[in-house]
């Protein structure tokens, strides 16, 4: 009986359950008017947002859509990273009341309804609105009412004028974000009545004048972001109002003055970022109580470092490079939590304090370089094992290299250049031991010995450079199996002997030069099919030059001046080959406007009659006479060749002759900055040169103000230049000055010589995207975040260009060389004038080879003959392999598309572990990338997307 008792009560409390539950079920369901508009706004998205598809009776279940736990009220819409380009859906997005979170970040939205801003203004629950990434143009709307908002971003759009009074109405709003837009004027001060404001990033915009002092009213501000603008004077002593805030960064302004001494008395600050201003004076001594990150690089700050600058336990970096801060490096310790240190580049002194390393045992990067330092390399680096880059270079060190770098088995780039270290590579220090080393610059100093054999074990080394040391014997045989070098500097040395197989995997230049290398040149250097500069001047080589060299197809230079044993007829090279061979006996080959030299190999029939001799004598004299007058043109050649050289090498410091000179920008301040005369001396000097491409050379100028910009050249290549085009050139250039992108490198001003091209552009410090990631310090440490943010900008410039309504602009050689990169998460589109100002159809020489750089150029270029947007995809495709892999559009002698394609079984092999090994997240992204970087490389050009959706698809893989 009991027993039916416990039944019957566990069958009643169920059925009584049962009956609760019931009546909420049938309430937890959308309302009839939120049913409606959620049906309404499908409609009105169309397939645009695949709402439709599965559930349609049930918009909770839609993608992007969550609801409250309850089912009965939507509370958040995301429809980012859908392409929407009507703004007609966003009124219909206020008729849900209970809405809180609204994020329509990453479309193509131009505008935004003057209804929209009535009606959602009026919500109770509004906390968040997400407008970044997206075309809005005009002024900032004003937004009335609001009065839950919290959280509103319209970063990442192309916004302007000033802002006055449009956010004062919102007593609620937490966080502002207007980055990277085109707002002007003095920074507003009117953001929200209440003042309660806590986030506030205003950084890439064209503000200016002074940072108002009414900003420190909002006293609950934690984060400050006023960078890349054009603010000046100084930081308000106010600014100790902010008792809350935690990191403030004014980077890229024009502030000048000292630092102030007020901002020690915020406690809760742990990032002060200041760099590429205009502050002067010494540092406080206690600034870096209670910061993690320290950064005022590239101002004017001078007197010594305070000893104690270091020690704080939680900093973590601090850099005070490019500065003139003087005095003897008297550091008492550095933090155990230290990974980055930059002092680089100042007016510092005396020896390296050993006892200041004996806690940095988590320091990753250390950078001395272009100082005055002095005496050996403290044993005691070897202890800080996490380094990964170690910079002392033009300093003054001396001594051998310690044992003790053998310990660094994690450093990757290794720069002692341009001291006075002596002994041998490989007594005490083991080269071998650096097994992750990628770069290694020993060059200009005293180093005595033979190349040791370990070096060609570093299978991961890409640049070496040994040059202009006393170094002497052979180059190790074994170094052909250095699988990754890209870059071989010996020159300047005493080495001999044989030249053995070099790495098919070079590719920017095998420096030989000012050596004792003797014999013949080998033929095996033609199997450096990916190497643009073979430097075999000043040596005592003899004989000819091996015919395979001219097959070399991304040779770009080619110099054997000065082995005046070197005789015979030159190979004929390509137009786009620069040879240098005064100073040896060779003579260039017949062609078809020279007759055949007596020299030059030939077969000759022989005649026993009277005729064909009287023929061959006369055929003789005509030749004899011929053969004077050739010599006098190789002579004369010979001669206007050297007056060149020396104008090149900067003897004779002849300027280019102007023809024309033009100032394209608007801007007063580059208008007044730049000068022509200067321009013109910078490129008189080879010096000056930062970066070469194929078709241009950067050269560094400082202008009379101190103001420095890019002069680029672009050399006359035949008819592909022709000199009378002045008139086309300088409207193309008026055009392209226009241009108005964030991620596009548009001239400032441009000046017509009668063999040459220079356009100025505002000098960008970090180089270009090359640089960092193959070349550079940076590249191995270049995160995910920055490359995702690499990716997408070149992927939005390069969408502006070929979205141009007039005419698709578009990038006869589109690489990671002609991206510059303004910061290491923004990148710039570079190289535009050479589609208008460079004619490939005219050119003499290979039209794959005039259109890209090795391993860009799409297949179809070889029989299209035609520059198209689907190449300029494909080439997209990949830089962005680039960014995923780590390598270099050429890798291990083989075209990186080849090598994924090859190796695309195994993704996680593909992926560049440095950055895929973060975390999971990480890995999902690039594989996500890698998946758009395989359709845009596509062998066929009508499979490759547009540019556009690229720029969706990749916006949609975070």
């Amino acid at each position: 009986m009991a027993r039916y008792e416990y039944m019957y009560t566990s069958f009643l409390c169920v059925f009584l359950l049962y009956c609760c539950y019931c009546p909420i079920m049938v309430m937890s369901q959308l309302s009839q008017n939120q049913t409606s508009t959620m049906a309404n706004l499908s409609k009105l998205l169309g397939t645009s947002v695949p709402w439709n598809s599965g559930n349609h009776s049930n918009p909770c279940s839609w993608n992007g859509v969550t609801c409250d736990s309850t089912k009965s009220h939507v509370i958040m819409i995301s429809l980012s990273g859908n392409s929407l380009s009507s703004s007609d859906f966003l009124p219909v997005l206020c008729q849900l009341e209970t809405l809180q979170h609204l994020d329509v970040s990453n479309n193509s939205l131009a505008s935004i309804p003057d209804e929209f801003i009535t009606e959602c203004g009026k919500m109770k629950y509004l906390k968040l609105l997400n407008f970044s990434r997206n075309l809005l143009s005009g002024s900032l709307p004003t937004f009335l009412g609001f009065d839950a908002l919290e959280y509103l971003d319209m970063s990442f759009n192309v916004l302007g004028s000033s802002i006055d009074i449009q956010l004062d109405e919102m007593i609620r709003l937490k966080s502002l974000n207007l980055t990277h837009n085109n707002f002007n004027g003095a920074l507003p001060t009117k953001l929200g009545k209440s003042m309660v404001l806590e986030q506030l990033v205003l950084s890439n915009n064209q503000f200016q004048g002074e940072i108002p002092e009414e900003l420190f009213s909002y006293e609950n501000l934690t984060s400050i972001d006023l960078g890349g603008n054009t603010l000046s004077g100084a930081i308000p002593t106010h600014i100790v109002q902010l008792s809350k805030l935690q990191t403030l960064i004014l980077s890229s302004n024009h502030l000048s003055g000292p630092i102030p001494i007020s901002i020690l008395n915020i406690t809760t600050l742990v990032r002060f970022a200041a760099n590429l201003n205009r502050f002067n004076g010494s540092l406080p001594s206690d600034i870096s109580n209670n910061l993690i990150s320290l950064d005022l690089s590239g101002n004017n700050l001078s007197g010594p470092i305070p000893k104690n600058i270091l020690s704080s336990p939680k900093m973590e970096v601090v850099d005070l490079s490019n500065n003139t801060l003087s005095g003897t490096l008297l550091l008492t310790s550095i933090s155990p939590s230290m990974i980055r240190l930059r002092l680089g580049n100042n007016l510092l002194k005396g020896d390296i304090p050993s006892d200041a390393f004996v806690k940095a045992q988590n320091l990753t990067y250390l950078e001395l370089e272009s100082n005055a330092l002095t005496g050996a390399i403290p044993a005691i680096l070897g202890s800080c094992l996490n380094l990964a880059l170690l910079d002392l270079s033009q300093n003054h060190l001396s001594g051998t290299l310690p044992l003790e770098l053998g310990n660094l088995r994690n450093l990757q780039v290794l720069k002692l250049q341009m001291n006075k270290f002596n002994g041998t590579i490989t007594t005490p220090f083991q080269i071998g031991q650096l097994q992750k080393l990628l770069t290694l610059n020993l060059s200009q100093n005293s180093l005595t010995g033979s190349i040791p054999s370990q070096i060609s074990s570093l299978s991961n080394l890409k640049f070496l450079n040994l040059q202009m040391n006393n170094l002497s014997g052979s180059i190790p045989p074994s170094i052909g199996i250095s699988k990754s070098l890209l870059d071989l500097q010996l020159g300047g040395n005493q080495l001999s002997g044989a030249i053995p197989s070099m790495p098919i995997s070079l590719q920017v230049a095998v420096n030989l030069s000012h050596n004792n290398f003797s014999g013949s040149i080998p033929s095996s250097l033609s199997s450096l099919d990916n190497l643009e500069i073979l430097d075999l001047s000043y040596n005592k080589f003899s004989g000819g030059v091996p015919g395979d060299l001219a097959g070399m197809s991304s040779l770009t230079e080619l110099l054997l001046t000065n082995n005046n044993q070197l005789s015979g007829v030159l190979p004929k090279f390509t137009h786009f080959v620069q040879v240098e061979y005064n100073g040896t006996s060779l003579v260039l080959a017949p062609t078809s406007d020279n007759p055949t030299p007596s020299y030059y190999p030939g077969s000759r029939k022989k005649g026993s009659s009277v005729v064909v001799a009287i023929l061959v004598a006369i055929a003789a004299a005509v030749f004899l006479v011929g053969l004077v007058t050739l010599l006098l043109v190789l002579v004369s050649r010979h001669y206007s060749k050297v007056n060149d050289e020396n104008i090149h090498s900067g003897e004779d410091h002849r300027l280019p002759q102007v023809v024309q000179s033009h100032l394209l920008t608007l801007n007063g301040l580059h208008r007044s900055n730049i000068d022509f005369s200067k321009a013109m001396e910078a490129v008189a000097e080879t010096s000056n040169v930062t970066l070469k491409t194929r078709f241009s050379t950067y050269y560094k100028a400082i202008m009379p103000s101190g103001s420095i910009y890019f002069v680029k050249k672009m050399n006359s290549t035949e008819r592909a230049l022709p000199a009378s085009s002045h008139v086309r050139i300088g409207k193309e250039m008026e055009v392209l000055a226009k241009l108005n992108n964030s991620n596009v490198m548009t001239p400032l001003a441009y000046v017509l010589s009668s063999h040459a091209v220079y356009t100025l552009y505002e000098f960008v410090s970090n180089g270009s995207l090359f640089d960092v990631l193959h070349h550079g310090s940076m590249g191995n440490s270049l995160d995910w975040a920055s490359r995702y943010s690499i990716a997408v900008g070149v992927a939005q410039g390069l969408s502006f260009l070929h979205g141009i309504t007039s005419s698709p602009l578009l990038l006869l050689d589109l690489s990671s060389k002609s991206i510059m990169l303004k910061s290491l998460k923004e990148p710039l589109v570079g190289d535009i004038e050479h589609y208008k100002v460079i004619d490939p159809s005219k050119s003499t020489g290979n039209f794959s080879a005039l259109a890209g750089s090795v391993g860009y150029v799409p297949p179809e270029y070889a029989y299209t003959m035609t520059v198209t947007v689907a190449g300029n995809v494909y080439s997209f495709g990949v830089i962005l392999l680039e960014l995923l892999t780590g390598k270099p559009a050429v890798t291990e002698g083989t075209e990186l598309v080849k090598w994924v394609l090859h190796n695309s079984m195994n993704k996680d092999y593909i992926l560049d572990s440095n950055v895929s090994k973060t975390s999971q997240a990480v890995r999902n992204q690039m594989l996500a990338v890698l998946q758009i970087a395989l359709v845009c490389v596509s062998t066929s050009p009508e499979t490759r997307p547009k540019m556009k959706s690229v720029l969706r698809m990749l916006l949609n893989a975070r």
